[in-house]
């Protein structure tokens, strides 16, 4: 299994005349770790292997660990399927409780992603932030629920309720958006504002075998890119586990990574195989970022009106 390592430290600033080492910032060192990994039908051995995974990222070092978007399950969205409602549980439950037993041994953030069974006929896709401590510090339930082939979401999810948000842990300020969640600049803006210094996406994305070969590397660029962009233009660490494999029709395309307020990529991880990505990041840079490119500043906060909107249609 290969372990990335990267570090922001020695990235300049992008501005002409200013490094990192002429700024003037106390470091906060933070290490962080996603799991890349494949995912079988049986939910345990699935529970057990990212438990396995996370005691190897901490013993690397890691003190910010996620997880894979569902990674208790194989992706469940490629069918209609009232039988994969049987997958969900309530949170707390049985795996939101393991993983708090395995945040508080091995002294880890842990950010988990689960198939959340909310009431009856009431389900989410759900990212849950335990702190170090094993305490649950807070849920996000995925607000962007998309409806593509062989990703029949809205079967199964109910758009989010709770906003974006952020929550402290011992090892700064994380905030959680989930996959189709990427795709969308106010969801990172908004989670962004609410304080998040490391903005974590854990996300299920691939190929259809028919399409990889004319469009795959467009596709995944366009995913990484979006993404990086989120990382610049709110001035914080974007990170994206994404699982690898084939699952039915699609074949997850791995590549796994972290960027830093610059939009660099601190770490990346293969498109074919199974890894903990490990990045050190700087958290000081979140600062240093913002106060050099002072995007948010200069928001026209007056002027956003429109995005209220669905469309712009009397625009002249």
């Amino acid at each position: 299994m290969a372990i990335l390592a990267g570090s922001g430290h020695e990235i300049g600033l992008l501005r002409e005349g200013v490094t990192m080492s002429e700024a003037a910032h106390t470091p906060q060192a933070v290490r962080l770790g996603l799991v890349q990994m494949t995912c079988s039908e049986a939910k345990q051995q699935n529970v057990d292997k990212a438990l396995a995974r996370i005691a190897e990222a901490a013993a690397r070092g890691a003190q910010v660990i996620c997880l894979q978007e569902l990674f208790h399950n194989q992706y469940p969205c490629q069918t209609e399927d009232h039988a994969r409602f049987a997958d969900a549980e309530p949170i707390p439950g049985p795996t939101t409780h393991v993983l708090a037993e395995a945040a508080k041994r091995h002294g880890v953030v842990i950010v988990g992603s689960l198939f959340e069974r909310r009431a009856a006929g009431l389900y989410h896709n759900t990212a849950i932030v335990l702190d170090a401590d094993g305490s649950l510090r807070g849920l996000y339930r995925k607000m962007h629920i998309p409806d593509d082939p062989w990703f029949y979401e809205k079967f199964y999810f109910t758009p989010g309720d709770l906003g974006f948000r952020s929550h402290p842990t011992r090892f700064g300020r994380v905030g959680v958006c989930v996959c189709w969640d990427q795709w969308f600049p106010e969801a990172a803006r908004l989670t962004a504002l609410s304080g998040a210094e490391i903005l974590f996406y854990p996300t299920a994305i691939g190929w259809l075998p028919d399409e990889k070969e004319r469009f795959g590397a467009s596709q995944h660029a366009a995913w990484e890119t979006m993404m990086r962009s989120h990382a610049v233009a709110n001035g914080v660490f974007v990170a994206a586990p994404n699982r690898v494999g084939c699952e039915g029709q699609l074949q997850f395309w791995g590549a796994s990574f972290v960027a830093d307020p610059y939009g660099q990529v601190l770490a990346r991880a293969s498109h074919d195989a199974e890894e903990i990505v490990l990045a050190d990041c700087d958290l000081s840079l979140v600062d240093v970022a913002r106060t050099h490119w002072p995007f948010l500043r200069d928001r026209r906060i007056d002027a956003y009106a429109g995005l209220l909107k669905r469309f712009l249609d009397d625009a002249s």
